[in-house]
C-alpha cells in the first residue's frame, strides 16, 4: 500500500481509541465528534482488515492485532507530535515565526486588521502568511502544511478539527444618489442591478453561467424562496471590489453585514437592512489535528477567537 494514500490522521485516532477504548471518550480526547470517531474507526478497521475493537460485555476490546499494533502506534504518533510540537511552551513576546492561514476575502477584510492590531502588542515578531482559499487543499491542511482555513463551509471533511468564530447576518449596501433610497423595499430592490458575491470554499472555483441552476448562495436561495429573482449586473469574488463599487448610483451590494459596518463611515453610502430575510452563516477556523495539541498553534488559536468579539 503507497504510503501517500493512507490517512495518517487515522494513525492519531487509533492511538487514542486504543488508549480509551471507547469511542465517545476518544473524540472528546481529540475534541471532534463522536460521528467523525465512529468513521474514523470505520476507516481504520478498512485500512487494517481487522475489527481493532471489538464489542464485549465488559466494553470495547482490541484484537490480538491491535493490541500487537498500539505500542507501534505510539511510537509513530509520538515521534510525529515531536516533529511538530517545539520542545517548550510558546512565548509570543519573543517568538519568530510564521503561521500561513487561508482565508477568504471576507475573512481577510473583516478579522484580520484585528489580529494584526492584537499581534503587534503580543508577538510582534510573528508574522502571517495569508493564502488564498484556491491556494489551499484539503490535503495541505490535513497534513499540517497549513496551520489553519478561515472560512464558510457547507461541510468539512470530519477528520478536522473546526471552532465557529461568529455568525453574520447580511446588509444592503448602495450609494446615497442610488434613487432606491428614496423607496426601498423588495420591489424596488428587485427592479435594481446587483453585484453578486461569492461564498468561496476550498479549491480552484467555476465560473458563473447565468440561467443556469448554479447555486448563487444565501441571497439567491433566499429570494428564490419566494419566488423571485434579482438582475445580477457583476458577479465577483471579492468583498473589497464589490464595496468600491457600492459608490456606482445605480448598483446594490448586498453582503455581509460585518463588511459591510467597514463602510459605515462613508458619508456616500447607506447601509440598510434587506427588505427581506436571509439566513444567518457561521465563519469556522478549521485545523489538522496533528496541529491540536501545538502550543504555538494554541496560541494562535486563543487569539483569534478573543479578537473575533471586537469585529462588529
Amino acid at each position: 500500500m503507497n504510503l501517500k494514500n493512507i490517512d495518517l490522521n487515522l494513525l492519531v485516532y487509533l492511538d487514542v481509541l486504543l488508549r480509551e477504548r471507547n469511542v465517545t471518550r476518544a473524540a472528546e480526547s481529540l475534541g471532534i465528534s463522536q460521528p467523525a470517531m465512529s468513521n474514523g474507526l470505520r476507516r481504520l478497521r478498512e485500512l487494517f482488515s481487522d475489527p481493532l475493537l471489538v464489542r464485549t460485555s465488559g466494553g470495547m476490546h482490541p484484537t490480538e492485532r491491535a493490541e500487537k499494533l498500539q505500542p507501534e502506534v505510539r511510537e509513530v504518533v509520538a515521534s510525529i507530535e515531536k516533529v511538530v510540537q517545539p520542545d517548550h511552551q510558546f512565548d509570543a513576546a519573543s517568538a519568530n515565526r510564521v503561521f500561513r492561514i487561508s482565508v477568504s476575502d471576507y475573512s481577510e477584510s473583516t478579522l484580520l486588521p484585528h489580529m494584526l492590531r492584537r499581534m503587534r502588542l503580543e508577538a510582534p515578531d510573528v508574522s502571517l502568511d495569508i493564502l488564498t482559499p484556491s491556494d489551499v487543499s484539503y490535503q495541505d491542511l490535513e497534513q499540517g502544511g497549513v496551520d489553519l482555513v478561515i472560512n464558510r463551509f457547507d461541510e468539512l471533511p470530519q477528520s478536522f478539527h473546526q471552532r465557529a468564530i461568529w455568525r453574520d447576518g447580511f446588509s444592503c449596501v448602495f450609494s446615497h444618489q442610488n434613487p432606491i433610497r428614496n423607496s426601498f423595499n423588495l420591489q424596488t430592490y428587485l427592479k435594481a442591478g446587483h453585484v453578486w458575491v461569492s461564498k468561496t470554499g476550498m479549491g480552484i472555483g467555476v465560473g458563473i453561467e447565468p440561467g443556469t441552476n448554479q447555486s448563487l448562495g444565501w441571497v439567491d436561495e433566499a429570494l428564490a424562496k419566494l419566488g423571485k429573482e434579482r438582475r445580477i449586473r457583476v458577479f465577483t469574488r471579492h468583498y473589497e471590489a464589490a464595496m468600491r463599487l457600492a459608490n456606482l448610483r445605480d448598483l446594490i451590494i448586498t453582503l455581509p453585514s460585518k463588511a459591510a459596518n467597514l463602510l459605515k463611515d462613508d458619508p456616500n453610502i447607506i447601509i440598510v437592512p434587506p427588505p427581506f430575510a436571509i439566513p444567518e452563516f457561521e465563519l469556522t477556523m478549521a485545523w489538522s489535528p496533528l496541529l491540536q495539541h501545538n502550543p504555538a498553534h494554541q496560541w494562535m488559536r486563543r487569539l483569534i477567537a478573543d479578537v473575533a468579539g471586537d469585529v462588529v
